[in-house]
């Protein structure tokens, strides 16, 4: 059965064929045009359409087995396939055919002064293994946004997972064959096997990239322990920082909707910050509505003076991502302190401002220096989707060489061209 564990020496070069293979694919699928590539991500999609109930079948197992573990439930929430997921998962596919194709595009040009003209041109990164927990529709989002940069991508989704990603991985792969993509483009590691991570994350020779999304003891193994370049999908610790300006309403609504739309994801928001102008009167009305849908406060001594119903913070509370129904509340005495907190406990992910003062908003988005920095808006927006990139592979929190929401150009680099007509160097 695909998920047996072989022992370690067939793990070992059951992964090196694999990163093999895919680096002979990657050499193909950088020269595919866009009619190609696009031509295989609407048969996936047409092919997933047509297997989608054996796959369900095959996810509900997957979730069974988690509740049996006792996986952890932020986790197991993500695990499910079904209803919008499944539309969403579909859609983001015909989405990343519609964008244009990053490969070849020259993106600046330039003459010097001995008539060499000097260009940037975006070309694939070659191999790109992608090492994630629950949520299979990754698999699927991956592959295209992958295939579509020119890129070969190996992907290896955690045990809880691992039939829902076998047999996505199997219908993302027939797709290819029949429209001129090579197969090994698209690698799933078919094996439980923790060895595999091991094995994977020393296959410098053949991968170009490595991209880790998950929980925090995952980052760790894979940043302390990879012999390849690795760009962090890390915690979301998002913040909101409501100003003293800030009007009632507009601060409750964005609150609101950081926090409940959707709990279990790495934009949700976490920590809550209020300048102390805005604690005694807009404060409590934010946490009145939060409260009334089942949100836990845990505040810090002034925000339970004014909320006395929160419980205490606790210091490992500010850099938590809860995931659930719990949200961090401190009372802050300036902008200048709101900042300091985010830069002392934040993850590097988002953070918003809510403030009627245009100064405000503007040091707030010169000085905080996170992936995504917005003004009055939900942190719900840091997501490919919603930024206009289409689909995204995740939201790096490295600065190199990416940095947020990574769609098809955060998955290309640039080389040089010169075009001349016989210039030599002088020197």
């Amino acid at each position: 059965m695909a998920t047996s564990k072989p022992n370690a020496n067939g793990i070992e070069a059951q992964v090196e064929d694999l990163a093999r293979a895919a680096r002979a694919a990657s050499h193909e699928t950088a020269r595919l045009s866009r009619a190609t590539k696009d031509r295989w991500i609407l048969r996936a999609a047409e092919r997933l359409e047509a297997a989608r109930d054996r796959i369900l079948a095959a996810n509900r197992d997957d979730q069974k087995e988690a509740e049996a573990r006792g996986v952890d439930a932020s986790l197991a929430k993500r695990l499910d396939l079904a209803g919008d997921k499944w539309a969403s998962m579909i859609a983001g596919l015909r989405d990343v055919a519609a964008l244009p194709d990053p490969v070849g595009e020259i993106t600046s040009m330039w003459v010097r002064p001995n008539g060499l003209r000097v260009g940037r041109m975006r070309i694939p990164l070659g191999v790109i293994a992608i090492v994630y927990e629950s949520r299979p529709n990754v698999t699927v989002d991956a592959a295209a946004l992958c295939v579509k940069s020119g890129n070969a991508v190996i992907l290896r989704g955690g045990s809880e997972a691992i039939r829902s990603n076998l047999a996505l991985g199997e219908e993302l792969r027939a797709a290819a064959q029949e429209t001129g993509v090579p197969a090994d483009a698209i690698a799933v590691v078919p094996t439980t096997d923790r060895a595999a991570v091991d094995h994977l994350l020393k296959q410098d020779r053949w991968i170009d990239l490595l991209i880790p999304r998950g929980g925090p003891a995952l980052i760790r193994k894979v940043v302390e322990q990879s012999t390849i370049p690795v760009v962090k999908h890390d915690a979301g610790v998002c913040h909101v920082f409501v100003d003293a300006t800030a009007d009632r309403d507009m601060a409750r609504a964005i609150v609101r909707d950081s926090k409940i739309r959707q709990m279990a994801v790495c934009n949700g928001l976490e920590t809550l910050l209020v300048h102390q102008g805005a604690a005694a009167t807009t404060l409590p009305f934010v946490l009145d509505a939060l409260v009334a849908e089942g949100v836990e406060i845990r505040g810090c001594a002034r925000t339970r003076e004014v909320f006395p119903s929160a419980k205490q913070a606790s210091e490992e509370d500010w850099s938590a991502e809860f995931l659930a129904p719990i949200l961090a509340v401190r009372v802050v005495d300036d902008l200048d302190a709101a900042i300091e907190h985010i830069r002392s406990y934040g993850s590097s992910h988002t953070e918003v401002i809510v403030t009627s003062d245009y100064a405000s908003s503007q040091a707030f988005v010169r000085r905080v220096d996170s992936s995504t920095v917005g003004v009055n808006c939900s942190t719900a927006f840091a997501d490919g989707y919603r930024l206009g990139l289409g689909a995204e592979i995740g939201i790096s929190t490295s600065k190199l060489h990416a940095y947020g929401p990574m769609g098809l150009e955060g998955l290309t680099t640039q080389k040089f061209v010169l075009f001349g007509d016989g210039q030599l160097r002088p020197d």
